[in-house]
This record gives C-alpha cells, sequence and structure tokens, in this order.
C-alpha cells in the first residue's frame, strides 16, 4: 500500500485530466484478473469481485485527484509534476481500495456476494465524477456502500464516524458591483464600487449571525475581493467570490435567496448596479442510520483500531452525498495524523502529509464491513424503497 500510494503521490494528475491513474489503476485489476471497467463517467474506473457463494453486493469507493498546489514537502515521494499534489490523501484512498480488492479476490472462493470497487475521478472539483459515474452504472445492483476519509486531524488508530450529515453542502457564489470610477481627488462625482463591496463584505455576515436559526449550522465566507486600480483611481467595479456551507436544504436555499436581498437592498442604498451568481456544488453527506451502527460495530472488530468516536460535523464538502442518495451506506473518517507532529498540517496545505499506516487501518475497516455485511430481508425491502424514492 505505501509503494502504491507513494507512486500515485509523485505523479498527480488534476480533476478531470487523470487519465494515467485511471490506467493505472485499471491495469492494476487487469494484472489480477479481475473484471474491471474502465472510461465510467469520465476517467472513472469500477472493477467487480464475485464471491463463490450468493449474498448481498457491497461498494467501495476511493477517489483519485490530486490538487493545483505546488508541494512544499521534502520526501522522497514529493510530487514531481510542477504545481500539482496530493494534498487531501486521495493517493492513499487509492492505494488502500487497490490492496483490499487484491486479498479479496484472493478470497473469493470463500466469500459471500459481490463487491464493487468504485475508483472515482474529480472528487475535488464540482460537479465532481460521482454524478457522471452513477448515471454510467457504477451503482447497479449495489445493496450498500461504505467510504473513508484520511483524515490529518484525527489521530493514528481512531475512526470517527456520525450518523445524519457528517459534511456539508458546498455552494459557491460571485458577485459584481459595477459603480462608477472616477479620480481619487473627486469622490462626489464616483460611485465607488470598493466602499459599497466593503460595505456588502459586512452586510453578508449578518446572514447567519441574524437571519438563520442558532439551532441550524450554516457559513458565509467570502473569499475573493478583487478590484485593481492605480493608486489614485476610484474603483469602477469589484468582484466579491465566497462559499455558502449548510446541512439542511431549506437553509441553503434560503442563504441563497438571502444574499440577493442583501445584495439589492446594499446596491439600492449606493444607486449601482450588480451580477450575482450562485452556483450549486456538492448536496450534504448524510448518513443512514443503521449503515453507520453497522460500520461501528465492524470497526470494533479491528485491532489496529483503538478508539471510536462520534464525530462533530465537518463543513468541508464530498461528493459521496450524491452515493448515498441512491443507495444506503455511511461514509466514516480514519484517522492519519502524522508521527510526532503536534499541530498537523491541514488538507489542501502545500506541507499536507499522513501517517501511512493509517491505510491499514483504512483497508482493514472497509474489508471488515464488507465481509461481515449481510441484509436481512427487511433492509433488502427498505434498500428497494429507498433506490425507488
Amino acid at each position: 500500500m505505501v509503494e502504491i500510494r507513494r507512486y500515485l503521490h509523485q505523479h498527480p494528475e488534476l480533476s478531470f485530466k487523470e487519465v494515467n491513474t485511471a490506467k493505472y489503476i485499471a491495469n492494476f485489476y487487469k494484472d489480477l484478473g479481475i473484471e474491471v471497467r474502465e472510461n465510467v463517467g469520465g476517467n472513472g474506473v469500477v472493477a467487480r469481485i464475485k464471491g463463490a457463494k450468493p449474498g448481498s453486493t457491497v461498494a467501495l469507493r476511493a477517489d483519485f485527484d490530486a490538487l493545483p498546489i505546488q508541494e512544499e514537502n521534502e520526501v522522497p515521494y514529493k510530487s514531481l509534476v510542477p504545481g500539482v499534489m496530493h494534498a487531501c490523501g486521495h493517493d492513499g484512498h487509492t492505494a488502500t481500495l487497490l490492496v483490499l480488492a487484491k486479498v479479496l479476490n484472493e478470497l473469493k472462493d470463500d466469500l459471500s456476494g459481490e463487491y464493487v470497487m468504485i475508483h472515482q475521478h474529480a472528487e475535488e472539483y464540482a460537479p465532481g465524477g460521482a454524478i457522471s459515474m452513477i448515471k454510467d452504472g457504477c451503482l447497479d445492483g449495489v445493496d450498500v456502500i461504505f467510504g473513508t476519509h484520511l483524515w490529518s486531524p484525527v489521530p493514528y488508530g481512531e475512526i470517527t464516524y456520525r450518523k445524519g450529515p457528517i459534511m456539508a453542502a458546498a455552494d459557491r457564489f460571485e458577485i459584481t458591483i459595477q459603480g462608477f470610477g472616477g479620480h481619487g481627488a473627486q469622490p462626489h462625482k464616483t460611485k465607488d464600487a470598493i466602499v459599497i463591496a466593503s460595505q456588502l463584505v459586512l452586510n453578508l455576515q449578518q446572514i447567519v449571525s441574524r437571519r438563520v436559526n442558532p439551532i441550524d449550522s450554516a457559513v458565509v465566507s467570502v473569499g475573493s475581493f478583487v478590484s485593481n486600480n492605480a493608486f489614485n483611481v476610484i474603483a469602477d467595479s469589484a468582484k466579491i467570490i465566497g462559499t455558502v456551507r449548510t446541512f439542511n436544504e431549506e437553509v441553503r436555499d434560503f442563504i441563497e435567496k438571502e444574499i440577493e436581498k442583501v445584495i439589492k437592498g446594499t446596491c439600492f442604498a449606493s444607486d449601482c448596479t450588480y451580477e450575482y451568481l450562485y452556483d450549486r456544488g456538492y448536496p450534504a453527506v448524510v448518513n443512514h442510520d443503521k449503515e453507520t451502527d453497522f460500520l461501528v460495530a465492524s470497526a470494533k472488530l479491528v485491532k489496529d483500531i483503538h478508539s471510536i468516536q462520534e464525530a462533530e460535523p465537518e463543513m468541508g464538502g464530498e461528493d459521496f452525498a450524491y452515493y448515498l442518495q441512491h443507495v444506503k451506506g455511511t461514509f466514516f473518517f480514519t484517522g492519519a495524523k502524522p508521527e510526532a507532529t503536534e499541530t498537523p498540517y491541514p488538507h489542501h496545505h502545500p506541507r499536507f502529509d499522513i501517517n501511512e499506516k493509517s491505510l491499514l487501518v483504512a483497508a482493514k475497516t472497509l474489508g471488515s464491513a464488507a465481509l461481515n455485511y449481510q441484509q436481512t430481508e427487511d433492509s433488502k425491502e427498505e434498500s428497494a424503497e429507498f433506490a425507488a424514492k
């Protein structure tokens, strides 16, 4: 697993451009004689391992795209691609699933059911790869799905889980304020886009603090404010870009509308115009109760795990959400905090890294869940009803 992870770490590819990574994954399965399907919904790869006995169909998912980040780690497996880095652990996810698949294939004569290995492209960049892979049949016949994320803030040997929402819906907004520029010495003849946009940034902060029920978690953050001018020019226009994070769809709808209300009011007061774009990203990741309980029970069988904790909801987004809208399942975090590190570098940081021992914990936990999963007749009926909806 470590060898595979380090190879992938040295050869990262960006979302929707993971051609060589997809070939590497597919060739791994072909060399083992495992049934594999390429170009699923784009660059996705799906392998199926059939046990000798009848049983449930369990899907396991790993993503494999990297990020546009220049790596700053000085390690033997440092990225060889300028400006591209596995800064979120997807290289580890892929290595975990590949070796787990190898083991399951070796045991297939003694196994029941079928195991679907979903290697997903483009998790980092909306609309993501999950939607297209689902449309292309990656979940056909699947009864349940499990997925994990190697998580650097959580200590090695710890699993964190949560029933219901565990990761937030992740949306993007873009606002352009159109004022009326002019000479810096004659502000009375202008409509200063920077001043107006600055007021707007402050006004947007009141949506969560004063208009959203405190019981409902939400975030509205401005991440970019651009208006380039000479020192003596009052800005003609300004652009603001930000993100909204929510767990509740009603709150999500409400904030999208409230942002425009705030823009309208701010621009009306300053007699200027605006453009507003709101792009919906991934929905919230909502775990199913029974499958989460089952995952926890399976994790208790893994001797490498010394702690299983209920997680706080994360405001980060994940397109694993789409799988859970189609089949029952759960998504959890595997502790991957590097050794001898008091404060690990966060995900998406140029010095991000993981404790490679966590790969084995992730593989054993996913493997335990996959092998132990047995559906009763009641749960099969529930799965059929859920899929029909």
